[in-house]
């Protein structure tokens, strides 16, 4: 079968992500604006990365919180959705972000990790941690999202 002929809505929720993530044709997402790398999709955990760069940059001159509130949302959601069947979906009902320490807007590579707590049949939870280049924490969030059955 042909890329051009898959039915998505077959898919699970990992093979999505997967597909989502490769195909060259994809539709744009939130990660092309910020340079997301995708550095591992598996059941459950998903780990993105990208570049800090000075348009990033907040009022003080370091990078915007937002930054990392995006990563976090992004590594999460997609964990939660990596465990999903074929026709299901998900939605962030809330996100929780602590930070931890400023980021220079200098290049520096962060690195986000996203694994799930706890999958239901209406709710699931995921943890996520931003790390810089040298493994210092620098942002951490839980999430709870809601599982869309159905139609959509």
């Amino acid at each position: 079968m042909s890329e051009t002929t898959i039915d998505l809505a077959q898919l699970t929720g990992l093979e999505l992500l997967r597909l989502g993530m490769t195909r060259q044709d994809r539709p744009p997402f939130i990660g092309d604006l910020l340079g997301m790398e995708v550095d591992l999709l598996e059941q459950g955990k998903v780990v993105f990365g990208l570049r800090t760069r000075p348009d990033f940059a907040n009022p003080l001159g370091t990078t915007h919180g937002g930054i990392c509130a995006t990563l976090l949302d992004s590594v999460m959601g997609c964990a939660v959705h990596s465990t999903l069947d074929a026709g299901v979906g998900y939605s962030t009902l809330e996100l929780k972000v602590n930070y931890i320490r400023a980021v220079p807007t200098d290049g520096q590579r962060l690195t986000a990790t996203g694994t799930t707590i706890h999958v239901g049949r209406t709710t699931a939870t995921a943890e996520g941690r931003v790390v810089d280049e040298q493994g210092r924490l620098v942002a951490h969030g839980t999430t709870t999202c809601v599982i869309l059955r159905g139609n959509r």
